[in-house]
């Protein structure tokens, strides 16, 4: 189909040129032979080489908007592990907790009271009350490792440079951010990182670190506007370190290991597909299921009586004000821990402004705003060469004019 689109468009750009009369003319003074024909046959291949290079780079692979990483039975584990989990109590984990392909003996510290949920093992060993599940376990590894590598392959909407607090003092809006090794911490505790939703509780925020991920101490990772824990998603090339009273959002998805250093705090979960987590009196929540966004129901004003409260979508009826039906994780403007665990750093609301999806720190967009030196070139090649057929046209016209109708060759 292809192929055949550009054979009709050379049979249109040949009706075209006979049209203009280019077709079967000789040059004034050459009674038997065509040069022009070969002229005007040349900038034909070389429009269709032009509009067949054009196509092609059209199609070519371009980033995209942020797709939710589907993490199938690995969904209720707040913690999984291939070779250990190791706690200093008492942490607080409300999710299931898991352990393979290690023995349930690699589980040290953690006990079922500082679990609201299931401590898994491969082989019934472990802490008291742990539940034997080995085909549970492996299956839940092989849908984190898979949820890993889709993460991993969706195309950067933006790329930070490699260095410390690459991502501290951002606010960004839903997309793909890569980013490299930061030798102190990729987030410091003076510059949170925000990820505004803009309203939409679908926004997917995907972060792939090409190498390890630390965040400082007391760093804080936020969400406003609707921007939801479970849709923010951390895939790791190696390790995750979240040092002391760090507060975290999303899931972590770390290929070798993840600690947690004193009081560090996570909405999301902490997945390591091969190596070890470690905690140490923390609290990790994994996040409720995501709001979907609903249209917005179609209301018609009318005449309250002021003693009457109003309704609004979502709302409690009496209060005159409602909710949007969105969750919208966020403390209070100067506290250091909001109500759900995510709370915001001082100075910093949901008015900050908006870095747009693309690099800020080489100026170009993403997905819809790119720069594509390739297609600006070839459309200025196709250009040159519709230009060159006009001009021979042109010049065609003038000299008909001057010597006369020019036979044509036979």
């Amino acid at each position: 189909m292809y192929i055949q689109g550009l054979i009709m468009l050379s049979v249109r750009f040949s009706s075209a040129l006979h049209s203009l009369g280019l077709r079967r003319h000789t040059l004034p003074g050459f009674p038997h032979q065509a040069p022009s024909r070969r002229l005007v046959r040349a900038s034909a291949i070389g429009i269709a080489a032009s509009a067949f290079f054009l196509v092609g780079a059209a199609f070519g692979p371009v980033a995209s908007a942020a797709q939710t990483v589907q993490l199938g039975t690995a969904t209720p584990f707040a913690v999984l592990a291939g070779t250990a989990v190791t706690d200093v109590p008492n942490s607080s984990i409300t999710g299931d907790v898991g352990l393979s392909p290690a023995a349930g003996t690699n589980y040290a510290g953690l006990t079922q009271a500082e679990v609201t949920g299931s401590i898994y093992s491969i082989d019934g060993t472990g802490p008291a009350g742990n539940v034997n599940n080995p085909a549970l376990l492996t299956t839940a590894k092989n849908d984190l490792t898979t949820a890993y590598v889709a993460a991993a392959g969706q195309p950067p909407t933006s790329t930070f440079n490699a260095g410390d607090n690459q991502l501290g003092g951002q606010t960004l809006t839903a997309g793909v951010y890569a980013f490299g090794h930061a030798s102190t911490a990729n987030i410091t505790a003076a510059s949170p990182l925000v990820l505004n939703g803009q309203g939409d509780p679908n926004s997917v925020f995907v972060f792939q670190a090409s190498s390890d991920l630390v965040t400082a101490s007391n760093s804080v990772v936020q969400l406003v506007n609707g921007a939801q824990a479970c849709n923010v998603f951390w895939q790791v090339g190696s390790s995750a370190t979240l040092n002391s009273f760090s507060t975290f959002v999303g899931t972590i998805m770390a290929l070798t290991s993840a600690t947690l250093d004193s009081g560090a705090t996570v909405q999301g979960r902490v997945l390591a597909r091969d190596g070890a987590v470690t905690l140490d009196a923390n609290t990790i929540t994994t996040p409720a299921a995501c709001t979907v966004a609903a249209s917005t129901p179609t209301t018609t004003s009318t005449t309250t009586p002021a003693t009457t409260a109003t309704t609004a979508p979502g709302g409690t009826k009496g209060q005159g004000v409602g909710s949007t039906g969105s969750i919208t994780n966020t403390g209070s403007v100067g506290s250091g821990e909001g109500s759900s665990g995510t709370g915001s750093a001082a100075g910093v609301g949901a008015t900050s402004a908006i870095v747009p999806v693309g690099s800020p720190h080489t100026g170009f967009g993403g997905a819809s705003h790119s720069r594509n030196d390739g297609l600006i070139g070839l459309g200025a090649l196709a250009l040159a060469g519709s230009t060159g057929v006009l001009a021979l046209a042109a010049w065609r016209r003038h000299h008909n004019q001057r010597d006369g109708a020019v036979p044509t060759s036979p």
